[in-house]
């Protein structure tokens, strides 16, 4: 079996992010602030260049098995002064038929490992929709612990979706 590479994303990849992006939005409404229908009025060179522009402020990871892009996963850092100590983690999709192979783990441990190298940086927050257990579970092993519930977050035609946001504590966090 191929090992999967997980790597930062670069314009190169624009096409292949573009499906995947699609495809997660579109299978998984309800676990993504963004729509499937948004996305895809975006052109492609506005796709391409935010992957061309990323930094320490955004960076993009997929996972890739035999050159083919199958998981993604994000991390901003808020910009402010008073909120630069904060950042979160967007994006998480792995495609259902390479599911249960570890790449969700990969793609977390890559995004946080991105994130504990940046100076200042104290905290990692996500949410995850409520009924995802598996998500919940993966980001729980990794020492994310439940902050709070917000209710009707995503509003999908007529029907509500709660989502839970958890938070990593990094450790130092000191100003360099």
């Amino acid at each position: 079996m191929e090992q999967p590479t997980v790597r930062l994303l670069n314009a190169d990849d624009v096409a292949q992010y573009r499906t995947v992006r699609l495809r997660a939005l579109t299978e998984h409404p309800e676990a993504f602030g963004s729509s499937a229908e948004e996305f895809a009025l975006q052109p492609l060179e506005d796709v391409a260049k935010r992957l061309k522009g990323q930094s320490e402020a955004f960076a993009l990871f997929g996972a890739f098995l035999a050159g083919q892009l199958v998981g993604l996963i994000a991390f901003g850092r808020n910009s402010g002064r008073k909120v630069r100590h904060r950042g979160g983690i967007y994006h998480m999709y792995v495609a259902a038929e390479v599911r249960g192979r570890g790449l969700g783990r990969l793609l977390l441990e890559h995004a946080v490992d991105y994130a504990r190298q940046l100076p200042g940086l104290e905290e990692i927050n996500l949410a995850v929709t409520v009924g995802n257990d598996p998500a919940r579970r993966l980001y729980e092993r990794f020492g994310f612990v439940f902050s709070h519930r917000e209710p009707r977050h995503i509003k999908i035609d007529e029907r509500y979706y709660d989502i839970e946001w958890m938070t990593l504590e990094l450790q130092g966090g000191s100003e360099e």
